[in-house]
């Protein structure tokens, strides 16, 4: 069976942007894995990559760099509903958007979701009983 091992985001800034996910959710950085060009950080069971720009040239894919809108949606799972309120605050005091409040959702989840400060969307969320 194939595992989901990367969700790898193309950011302006990729230190700001790992540290605002590690900062959030208490994520670690996998530092053997470092380069100029790129950050990946562990969530535990997968993990999220943060490449500079300069890596669309690096996968030919320059052509694609000017692409706009949102093409992906990163999704966080927390242990509680308490806990998607309390992450709110955080993920907000950290530069991101609130796009909408924690609900719960018609599918039987509780979350909210937001903008990261490079406009990626992600949720946090808690599938409920």
């Amino acid at each position: 069976m194939a595992e989901l091992s990367y969700v790898n985001i193309f950011a302006k800034d990729i230190i700001a942007l790992s540290n605002f996910y590690m900062d959030v959710f208490g994520f670690t950085e996998i530092e053997a894995i470092r380069s100029p060009i790129f950050r990946g950080v562990a969530t535990g069971k997968s993990a999220i990559g943060f490449n500079a720009l300069d890596a669309y040239e690096l996968l030919k894919l320059s052509d694609y760099a000017d692409t706009k809108g949102i093409k992906f949606l990163l999704n966080i799972d927390v242990d509680t509903p308490e806990e998607v309120d309390r992450m709110v605050p955080v993920a907000l005091s950290k530069g991101a958007t609130l796009i909408k409040e924690p609900y719960k959702t018609y599918y039987n989840w509780y979350q909210a979701v937001l903008l990261d400060p490079e406009g990626n969307v992600f949720r946090i969320n808690k599938m409920l009983e």
